[in-house]
């Protein structure tokens, strides 16, 4: 069963759902069943297509480094099972004992490194990780790294503003827009917030650029009210935002976690919610979160068995 199940009424309702961090929560979320096959198929992919799934131009080391030296300590601390650093002087060893691996650098240094710092950092979690330039209007996206998007790519997206960003979200900006901008402007270094954002899809593949829909198009034949507890999939997004204190950049995280709907709706009471929601869902949101070409089979499903 994932970790989170985000419907909390059983209506739709467009909201950014932002909570504070609790104490004992993480910014950086081990899945530690599925780390080395997640963190192997970022590998995979940033090698079949590294320029399409990472972007860190000149001008943002400084971010860059600044994730690094903020979120190592923090993982070290709160993961000390499989993660250890070492700070002697101006080096730093990062052991990953899930990998089994063992990298000394220096911060600032870029030789020190054999990647980029965020592309290096990012194979060390199963996160994808963005960077938005805080001290600039409108918070663009400057720098990331995107293994795991659903329905769109990092170059489409890179030096646009937030806001645009998400333009094609059905309502975001005309209903959230100004919430958003608040929210980001309002964020103080050591307070990180958390949402969790959700979809429905056909497929337990965790990339789902644009350019992939051709390789599984075809799994939405044939679902039917007797099996799409097993054909369909809730996939969860946990989302978190930090204000990053040097540089005021602004990191968003976001953990990528799928299963299929039955295994999700199991707990008395999850199907007659779920149910609510997507019956509430208006059509173009349905539509962008992959719900409307499924919703007559899974209504079926879910309804079949509320009893």
């Amino acid at each position: 069963m994932l970790p989170y199940f985000p419907f909390e009424q059983d209506v739709f309702s467009m909201s950014l759902g932002v909570r504070a961090l609790r104490p004992e929560e993480t910014l950086i979320e081990v899945d530690a069943p599925r780390y080395a096959e997640e963190v192997a198929l970022k590998e995979a992919l940033l090698t079949a297509g590294h320029a399409a799934r990472f972007q860190g131009g000149p001008g943002t080391e400084a971010l860059q480094w600044e994730t690094l030296t903020v979120l190592l300590p923090a993982m070290a601390r709160q993961s000390p099972e499989h993660f250890t650093l070492e700070v002697e002087d101006a080096r730093w060893t990062w052991h990953n004992r899930l990998l089994g691996t063992r990298t000394h650098f220096t911060p600032g240094d870029a030789a020190s490194l054999p990647l980029a710092p965020l592309d290096w950092f990012g194979r060390q979690v199963q996160e994808d990780l963005l960077l938005l330039d805080g001290t600039r209007e409108g918070f663009p996206l400057v720098a990331g790294q995107l293994c795991f998007p659903s329905g769109w790519c990092l170059g489409d997206k890179l030096g646009l503003p937030l806001l645009a960003v998400h333009d094609p979200v059905p309502r975001f900006n005309a209903k959230l827009g100004p919430s958003t901008l608040k929210l980001m402007d309002g964020l103080k270094p050591g307070r990180p917030v958390t949402r969790c954002n959700w979809a429905i899809s056909v497929t337990e593949r965790l990339d789902l650029e644009p350019h992939t829909l051709p390789e599984w198009r075809h799994l939405f034949d044939g679902i039917t009210s007797d099996n799409a507890g097993e054909r369909c999939f809730l996939r969860l997004e946990r989302q978190t935002l930090t204000r990053l204190p040097r540089t005021r950049a602004i990191l968003f995280t976001i953990h990528t976690y799928v299963a299929p709907i039955s295994s999700e709706v199991a707990p008395p009471g999850r199907r007659q919610r779920l149910a609510s929601v997507l019956r509430s869902v208006p059509e173009d949101t349905a539509a962008y979160k992959r719900v409307a070409p499924v919703l007559a089979p899974l209504l079926g499903y879910l309804e079949a068995n509320c009893g």
